[in-house]
C-alpha cells in the first residue's frame, strides 16, 4: 500500500506531500491543475524513463519519495536476492540532477532502475487516461489470460525453453557459415594441412636446431678451447693435476707436526676430484663435437624449412605455427565431419523444438481454460455497465512460429449488440465501451495479482449518468480489499466514499489538498454545475454523497 507521497522541484510543482488513505482515493481537480504531472511524478519514482522535462528549478535537484507498506507481500525474497533490507514499511526515493543525471534508492541502498521496475511492478498498478488503446497489443492480451491461469512458472520454462532453441539455431547458422566459408579454401586448406603434416613439427624443436647449429658451426673453436682445458689441467710437468697432486702429498707428510696441513690435504684432495671430473667430461666434450658438415647442412636445411614456413603462414614464433597448423587441421577436421556435424545439430534443434512445442502447448491450454471465465466475468460486470447486450469472446489460434509468449495469437472481439457479429475490440468498441471494459479486466486481475494499490486516471472517460454511477460502484468495491487511487472528472464516482484530494493551482504552481466533508459538497457541485457553484449543484452533491 502507498501511504505518503513527497514531490519536490517536478514540473509545476515546487513541493508537496500527501498521506493517502489505506482504501479508497479520489482526485479532482481541473484540467490543467496537475493531476497528470502527479502521476507523472509518481511513475518515475517507480522506474519510468527521465524524459529531461522533470525539473522546475534547474538550481537543485528533482526529488520523489514515497512510504510503501509491503508486509504481507511475499517480498523477503525479492529483497534478499538484490542484497536489500526488508522492512514492512519501506522508503523509495529517486533524485534527478539539474544536469539529468538519476540515481534510485531502496531504503538508503542505490539500486539500478531495472531493480526498481521489478519491485513497482509488485506495489502498483497504473491505468492511465490512454492506456484503453492497450487492448490494441496483442501481448497485453496474452499477459490477461497468463494472469488469469497463473500461468508465470509454465512461461517461465518456455522462455528457458526458447532461449536454449535459440542458441542451439543461432550455433547451427554459425556452423554453417563456417562450413561454407572453409569449403570455399578446402583445396588450399587441405594442400596447406599435407605440407605442414610433412614438416613433421615437433614441439621446442626450433630452439633445439638452431642451439645444435649454432655449437656445430664453431665446433673448431670449442674443440680447441676444450684441449686447452684440458691441458692446464693434465700437463705432465705443467698441470694443476699434478702440481695440487703433489701439495697434497707433502701436506701429509707433515701431518704429525703440523695437523692443519691433513685438513688442508683432504680438501685439495677434493678439489683434484673435481678437476678430474672436469678434464674428463671436456675430453668427451671434444670427442663428441665433430665439424661435420653433412649434419650442419642437414641442419640447416630443416631451419631453413621452418622459417619458410613461418613466413608462409605469417606466424609471429614456433609456438604460433604450431598453433596455426593445429586450427588448419580442425577445420580441414571439421570439412571432412560437416555432414554428420551439422545432422547431430540438426537432430537437437529438432529435439529442443518438440520440448518448446509441448510446453507452447501447456500454455495455450491453459490459457484456452480461462476464456470462458473472462467472457462470462466481462458480460456480467458489462450488464452492470449499461451494457445489457454486450458479447465478449476470446479467439485464440495457433501460429507456427515460436514467440516469446508461445504459439497462440490472441483477439478479442466485441460487441454492444448480440445481433451483431462480434469483430475485434479495438476496431468496433468506442471510448465508452473501452473504458468499461477496461475497468472489468483491471477489476479482474487486481484480485489475481493481489496488488495492494491499482490506480486509475481517468478510467470513466466516455461514460456519464446511471453508468458512471455504476462504474464508481465498481471502483469502491475494490477499493474495500485494496488500496484505490482514482483520478475522475465525474461526481458520481467522485462521490463514492472514501479520501478526495482536489488538485489544484496556486501562483502557477500545482499542489494538493485532502478536502473535509463540508469542501466535498461545494468540489462536487462545482463538478456538476461549472465554476459556479449553484444551491441546486449543492443539494445534489449531498445526495451523492449521502
Amino acid at each position: 500500500m502507498l501511504k505518503s507521497l513527497t514531490i519536490e522541484n517536478y514540473a509545476l510543482i515546487d513541493s508537496l506531500q500527501v498521506e493517502w488513505d489505506e482504501h479508497l482515493n479520489i482526485i479532482t481537480g481541473e484540467t490543467g491543475a496537475g493531476k497528470s504531472i502527479l502521476l507523472g511524478a509518481l511513475g518515475l519514482l517507480l522506474g519510468a524513463k527521465n524524459e529531461g522535462q522533470a525539473i522546475k528549478d534547474m538550481g537543485r535537484n528533482c526529488v520523489i519519495e514515497a512510504q510503501f507498506s509491503i508486509d504481507g507481500l511475499g517480498l523477503e525474497q525479492f529483497f534478499e536476492d538484490n542484497d536489500l533490507d526488508y522492512e514492512a514499511d519501506i522508503t523509495i526515493r529517486r533524485t534527478i540532477t539539474p544536469a539529468g543525471k538519476s540515481r534510485a534508492f531502496i531504503g538508503d541502498i542505490p539500486v539500478q532502475l531495472s531493480v526498481l521496475k521489478e519491485l513497482s511492478t509488485h506495489l502498483v498498478d497504473i491505468h492511465s487516461q490512454h492506456q484503453n488503446l492497450i487492448l490494441a497489443e496483442e501481448q497485453y492480451r496474452i499477459d490477461i489470460l497468463d494472469t488469469l491461469a497463473t500461468n508465470r512458472p509454465r512461461l517461465e520454462r518456455y522462455t528457458t525453453l526458447l532461449s536454449a532453441l535459440n542458441t542451439l539455431r543461432a550455433e547451427h547458422r554459425q556452423l554453417k557459415g563456417e562450413m561454407e566459408a572453409s569449403r570455399k579454401d578446402e583445396e588450399w586448406l587441405r594442400y596447406t594441412v599435407e605440407e605442414l603434416r610433412a614438416a613433421k613439427l615437433k614441439e621446442g624443436e626450433q630452439a633445439t636446431t638452431e642451439q645444435t647449429l649454432a655449437t656445430l658451426e664453431s665446433a673448431d673453436r670449442i674443440t680447441e678451447t676444450l684441449g686447452a682445458l684440458r691441458n692446464a689441467l693434465d700437463d705432465e710437468q705443467l698441470g694443476a693435476l699434478v702440481s695440487l697432486s703433489q701439495s697434497a702429498k707433502e701436506l701429509r707428510a707433515i701431518g704429525d707436526k703440523y695437523p692443519a696441513g691433513a685438513a688442508l690435504a683432504e680438501r685439495i684432495h677434493s678439489v683434484v676430484e673435481e678437476l678430474k671430473d672436469i678434464s674428463a667430461t671436456a675430453a668427451n666434450e671434444a670427442e663428441r663435437i665433430d665439424a661435420d658438415p653433412e649434419k650442419l647442412q642437414k641442419l640447416s636445411d630443416r631451419l631453413n624449412t621452418i622459417y619458410s614456413l613461418e613466413m608462409k603462414h605469417r606466424a609471429e614464433s614456433y609456438d604460433d605455427l604450431l598453433r596455426k597448423t593445429a586450427e588448419f587441421e580442425r577445420r580441414l577436421s571439421a570439412i571432412d565431419n560437416s555432414d554428420t556435424a551439422l545432422r547431430e545439430m540438426e537432430e537437437r534443434i529438432a529435439s529442443a523444438e518438440t520440448e518448446c512445442r509441448k510446453a507452447a502447448t501447456e500454455l495455450s491450454e491453459a490459457r484456452r481454460s480461462v476464456c470462458n471465465e473472462l467472457k462470462h466475468n466481462i458480460e456480467e460486470m458489462l450488464v452492470r455497465l449499461g451494457i445489457e447486450d454486450a458479447c465478449f469472446e476470446v479467439e485464440i489460434s495457433a501460429t507456427e512460429q515460436f514467440t516469446p509468449s508461445g504459439c497462440d495469437s490472441v483477439a478479442y472481439l466485441f460487441t454492444a449488440n448480440r445481433t451483431s457479429k462480434p469483430a475485434p475490440i479495438e476496431r468496433v468498441a468506442s471510448g465508452g465501451e473501452l473504458s468499461r471494459v477496461m475497468l472489468a479486466i483491471k477489476a479482474m486481475l487486481a484480485e489475481r495479482k493481489m496488488l495492494p494499490t491499482v490506480i486509475f486516471d481517468e478510467i470513466d472517460t466516455g461514460v456519464s449518468g446511471r453508468i458512471a454511477d455504476a462504474m464508481g460502484d465498481i471502483i469502491s468495491s475494490l477499493a474495500r480489499s485494496m488500496q484505490v487511487i482514482d483520478i475522475t472528472h465525474l461526481p458520481q464516482v467522485a462521490a463514492k466514499s472514501g479520501a478526495h484530494f482536489v488538485v489544484y493551482k496556486s501562483e502557477g504552481l500545482s499542489n494538493i489538498r485532502r478536502l473535509s466533508k463540508a469542501e466535498r459538497v461545494d468540489e462536487i457541485a462545482k463538478m456538476l454545475s461549472g465554476s459556479e457553484i449553484t444551491e441546486a449543484a449543492r443539494k445534489q452533491a449531498r445526495i451523492l454523497l449521502a
